[in-house]
């Protein structure tokens, strides 16, 4: 049977199509990088086409050169730009009431503080499901998953990454660095800024250089242990990316590891943030963007309700679509062991 009162369908929209533009930055703000992108301006949305196409410079213009007098110029067409392309990506989270909850919250108001909880909720596991999957490499739930750093930014960059081969195009690899492999030795708070600073210098050209490092537990606490005699930290206040951050040369240095979070009900299974373990990302960020989908940032996914055919409920579905892209995986590195 349909849903019986079409007053509290309204308010379903109404208060959902209310806070889609802050649960969109709400999500935004849930994770380091994204923040980072969102003050720098790279939250670019689209608005169609079948792939989201991020223009590149795969090679330098061969017409460039010194001259004396009236030498001839060379004016050859160079081809020296090209494409990389994402698929667009969707996230849903459905928010429902039944025809029970209606009645049993039957005022206005009421209706409203039990979809205000929901929304919430419905909040917060996008913004979750977002963020793990800006560190994902794309292959979860079938792969329609964002293609996160675990696909952009990898050990052994050899993988095909926005439709470019690694493997033949050599410029689209990403710098990475075995710490214990460098170091002779495992990872440690004397050692780590060594590792550091080489990984640091593979990626700095000219006034490109990394300004986000994003760290794991462990790396974390090796950073913090080398810098305590010092104490270079930053308050929340003053931290230009919303989050607790540290200095490493000028790029901010964020823990994105956290909170262990046991998922199933005995508690046997658990995960580490965001961050695999062992694994320190530098990430010029310049070369980074987040594309929403313009019609499909956070918003309802039809202007109407959705209503089962032989249940008394009405549903509202919370939609995403878009994917991490980027245009610059040279300049992007990381420091494993």
């Amino acid at each position: 049977m349909g849903f019986p009162n079409s007053a509290v369908s309204d308010i379903i929209a109404t208060t959902i199509q209310s806070r889609t533009g802050q649960i969109a930055d709400n999500v935004t703000s849930n994770n380091a990088l994204l923040a980072r992108l969102k003050q720098r301006g790279n939250i670019k949305t689209f608005s169609g086409g079948n792939v989201i196409l991020e223009e590149l410079s795969f090679a330098a213009n061969g017409n460039a050169g010194f001259y004396s007098g009236y030498e001839t110029l060379p004016v050859a067409a160079q081809d020296v730009i090209s494409a990389a392309q994402f698929d667009i990506k969707q996230a849903a989270c459905p928010v429902t009431i039944s025809g029970l909850e209606q009645l049993q919250n039957a005022g206005k108001e009421q209706i409203i503080d039990l979809l205000e909880s929901r929304m919430t909720v419905a909040e917060s596991s996008m913004a979750n499901l977002i963020a793990t999957g800006i560190y994902s490499d794309g292959t979860a739930y079938g792969n329609k998953q964002i293609d996160g750093l675990k696909k952009a930014v990898i050990a052994t960059p050899t993988n095909t990454y926005g439709g470019i081969d690694r493997g033949t195009w050599l410029f689209w690899k990403n710098q990475t660095l075995d710490f214990s492999t460098f170091l002779g030795v495992a990872t440690t708070a004397a050692n780590i800024q060594a590792a550091m600073n080489a990984m640091w210098a593979s990626l700095v050209r000219g006034q490109d250089r990394p300004d986000l490092v994003v760290m794991d537990n462990a790396y974390w606490g090796f950073f913090t242990a080398s810098l305590q005699a010092i104490q270079r930290f930053a308050g929340t206040d003053d931290a230009k990316l919303g989050f607790v951050t540290m200095k490493y040369m000028d790029a901010d240095v964020v823990l994105d590891g956290g909170m262990q979070i046991n998922w199933t009900p005995t508690g046997a299974a658990g995960s580490v943030g965001g961050v695999a373990s062992k694994t320190m990302y530098m990430l010029n960020t310049k070369y980074l963007k987040y594309r929403p989908h313009a019609q499909r940032n956070m918003v309802p996914l039809s202007p109407g309700q959705r209503y089962s055919v032989n249940q008394d409920a009405a549903v509202q579905i919370l939609a995403w679509a878009g994917n991490l892209t980027c245009s610059g995986a040279q300049f992007q590195g990381i420091g494993v062991e």
